[in-house]
């Protein structure tokens, strides 16, 4: 039941996102999805990570005949386009087996069997709708809010030294070596989170049950909940609203080399393009994210997880997509909806409910102290710099804190242990059964 109120809610959030994108003209995330079953697909390496993660249910030779079929199938649509001089592009095989995935589950399998695959080619097709439903939402924040805030956050990050500007004149002394490495890294971020959610996943063929937590819920919820926060604080970032890329709606060309002025901010208009996508930086709380999970794996995903969060942090403010203080509100953001997927699994706890409860405050003071005080925040650095900070690690520590507790004392198997589930004297043999 809950598995179908979850489906039921992220189709009605789905169908609410396609009427809002043809209201402006453009297909939502389900046309788009859809049109992807025949045309050629502009995401082709998503797809076939979602159908990565659909397979993780399957056993190594269901896995190399779901991807011989997948290949099978794309090889099929390039020799038809190739002949009547269409698009070259792959992925719709992919998309087709995660399909053909569920149809089995429903068809063919029952009981357990149909709930594994059910929920591994949920989880591929989630991880595609995901990446629609942000490009959807990031069309809505354009087109809804022509006044951005980017002067209120501007100004506060001055209470934290201006990282951004400091970083893009950092990567601008080091370029051409360090831009292309932060933008790898920025890039790719997706696919670091597909290779390590399938080292997360990797057991789930053989012990026929997904771990109470993984990486992918955190990330689908993050994506889901955060471009909302968008909607209320929008805000293109300093490259924009300050340098070059801005173009004539700029309030100034300031970045990387000029602070902006302390002053009374007000909101100015920007074009209808540009993604209001700032406050909080869904990047940040995603390389946050991915670096939690990976303190509990090997060595060598221990430092690509910390690798990929300190090149991530680098990149979106090195290259003016973000400011310091969006950056903050991310990793208050990750933590909090990281504790939330976690808290799923063990029912009424009340230190998860209170962590939650604290984040959502410190996180919901933070925002609301760059949109109203940030000529406060400015003026005083000394004082409120650290305070931002340690706000945000706070959140933090009480994570930190009560997730350890949790582990050790877990409460997501239910399964007794081998002593208690021996038969008393009194049972009977059918009982004990």
């Amino acid at each position: 039941m809950l598995w179908a109120a979850a489906g039921a809610a992220v189709l009605v959030f789905l169908l609410a996102l396609e009427v809002a994108a043809r209201r402006y003209g453009e297909p939502g995330p389900l046309t788009v999805q859809a049109q992807e079953l025949i045309f050629a697909p502009h995401s082709g390496p998503l797809l076939y990570g979602g159908l990565a993660l659909a397979m993780v249910v399957l056993s190594w030779r269901g896995r190399l005949l779901a991807a011989g079929i997948a290949v099978g199938i794309d090889l099929v649509f390039l020799l038809v386009r190739w002949a009547v001089g269409a698009e070259l592009n792959f992925g719709n095989g992919a998309l087709w087996v995660i399909l053909g995935l569920a149809a089995l589950a429903l068809t063919r399998r029952t009981g357990a069997e149909r709930l594994l695959l059910l929920k591994g080619s949920g989880l591929g097709l989630l991880l595609i709708a995901g990446h629609k439903t942000g490009d959807t939402w990031l069309l809505i924040t354009s087109k809804t809010r022509p006044m951005v805030l980017d002067a209120y956050v501007a100004r506060a990050d001055h209470a934290l030294g201006d990282p951004s500007w400091v970083a893009g004149r950092i990567v601008e002394a080091t370029s051409p070596v360090s831009s292309h490495v932060l933008a790898a890294v920025y890039g790719q971020l997706p696919l670091a989170a597909a290779l390590f959610a399938l080292y997360q996943l990797r057991h789930v063929a053989a012990e026929r049950r997904f771990p109470a937590h993984h990486l992918v819920r955190t990330f689908l919820a993050i994506g889901l909940i955060g471009p909302a926060v968008y909607m209320i604080f929008p805000v293109v970032g300093p490259v924009f609203a300050y340098g070059p890329d801005g173009g004539p709606w700029a309030a100034a060309d300031l970045w990387p080399h000029t602070v902006p002025p302390i002053g009374t901010p007000h909101p100015f208009p920007f074009d209808e393009i540009t993604p209001r996508n700032c406050m909080p930086s869904l990047h940040t709380a995603w390389a946050t994210t991915l670096f939690i999970h990976s303190r509990k794996a090997s060595r060598p995903m221990r430092w690509a997880g910390t690798f990929w969060l300190v090149g991530t942090l680098s990149a979106t403010l090195g290259f003016g997509y973000h400011y310091g203080a969006d950056l903050v509100a991310g990793v208050v953001f990750a933590v909090t909806v990281d504790a939330g997927m976690r808290l799923l699994g063990r029912g009424r706890d009340w230190s998860g409910i209170r962590l939650i409860g604290y984040g959502t405050a410190v996180f919901a003071v933070l925002v609301s102290s760059y949109r109203y005080l940030p000529t406060q925040l400015a003026a005083h650095p000394w004082i409120s710099g650290p305070l931002l900070i340690l706000a945000m690690a706070s959140v933090v520590y009480g994570y930190a804190r009560t997730t350890a507790r949790w582990d050790r004392t877990p409460g997501e198997d239910p399964a007794p242990p081998a002593a208690a589930a021996q038969p008393q004297p009194s049972e009977t043999p059918a009982a004990a059964r």
